[in-house]
């Protein structure tokens, strides 16, 4: 079954308070699910101009994606797209998300992602041109193998730096729920505990398992380390 985090924002404290706008779009993110099946995880519910970058529940709700495997469910396109920060720090999570009221909006990302693709292609041919010119101006044959090599290589480097990034990444988003359930148990709570925590509130590993002592223990190192 397909996990959702459910994402609002009404634009003030009054339409917060009274339901006003909220209660809409629950009743379209419902009617979402009950057409086209899943569950609802999570919620967050942001009070913020359509026009202020700073979303705190926002970055959560992604962050729970992440944490989750779920997609984000949004109810209306205009809760996310006059953020800029919003719409920048979702396309750099990866995190999917699906528009309640025009679930074919969702190809919207697989154009934005196929742009990212298009231009990775892009860097990767200027690097090769440039190095390429570099040798030429030298006096150095084109074609050397070496050459192309060393510009593999250095993509391979990138893609173990955009590795490393991940798992820092994700070591963060840990650490940020390991500190509430801290919060809600005590700071005293042992890694056997946590990983139980984890286990419980719906939280898998990178790689989808369950949390265990060990895996808890490796977050806690990497980011000590960090």
């Amino acid at each position: 079954m397909t996990k959702f985090v459910a994402y609002y924002r009404v634009s003030t404290q009054r339409q917060g308070e009274s339901g006003l706008g909220l209660e809409a779009q629950r009743t379209t993110v419902q009617q979402f699910i009950e057409a086209h099946g899943g569950t609802v995880v999570d919620e967050f519910t942001e009070v913020a101009s359509g026009t202020n970058d700073d979303r705190c529940e926002a970055a959560k709700a992604i962050r729970y994606c992440r944490m989750k495997n779920a997609t984000l469910l949004v109810a209306k396109l205009d809760r996310l797209a006059r953020s800029t920060q919003f719409m920048a720090m979702l396309k750099q999570s990866g995190v999917k998300f699906i528009v309640a009221e025009n679930p074919s909006l969702n190809d919207l990302v697989i154009h934005i992602m196929a742009g990212i693709a298009e231009n990775e292609a892009q860097v990767i041919s200027d690097r090769i041109k440039a190095a390429l010119q570099a040798k030429r101006a030298r006096g150095g044959v084109l074609g050397n193998a070496a050459l192309l090599a060393d510009v593999r290589n250095t993509d391979t480097t990138a893609a173990n730096v955009a590795r490393v990034s991940r798992a820092d990444s994700f070591a963060g988003d840990t650490m940020a729920v390991i500190e509430d359930i801290r919060a809600d148990l005590g700071q005293g709570a042992s890694l056997r505990t946590l990983a139980a925590e984890l286990n419980e509130r719906g939280f898998t590993t990178a790689r989808g398992g369950n949390w265990t002592a060990t895996s808890v223990n490796r977050v806690l190192k990497r980011i000590q380390n960090s």
